[in-house]
């Protein structure tokens, strides 16, 4: 179950989404209930082109959505494989190993 975004969340939202013309909603109207898994549904064309959004963010930014997913607020585990993968290695390269580490854990994936 998703939640309501905040401004942070639709801030981070359009960074990697620009292209939605700053809206975090769907084209049915509906707001998205996570920020990633329309990323990478959605919006990107492959695996690369998640790679390249995500890279946009800052080491806090991924430390938010990181907080995010350990209070069940923010879906890792349906995005696509290779975006799992992603995700996990960006954060391992700008927040920590140990926090990657502590997420994977705590979504039963290490």
């Amino acid at each position: 179950m998703g939640r309501e975004f905040s401004d942070k969340d639709k801030e981070i939202f359009n960074k990697l989404a620009p292209e939605n013309g700053g809206t975090h909603m769907s084209p049915m109207g509906h707001p998205y209930p996570f920020i990633l898994r329309p990323i990478s549904h959605k919006f990107v064309e492959d695996s690369d082109d998640f790679r390249e959004r995500l890279e946009r963010l800052t080491g806090e930014e991924l430390e938010y959505l990181v907080g995010l997913a350990l209070k069940g607020e923010e879906d890792i585990r349906s995005l696509e494989d290779e975006d799992v993968d992603t995700f996990f290695k960006l954060v391992e390269e700008k927040v920590s190993k140990d926090r990657a580490k502590e997420l994977r854990l705590h979504l039963g994936m290490a």
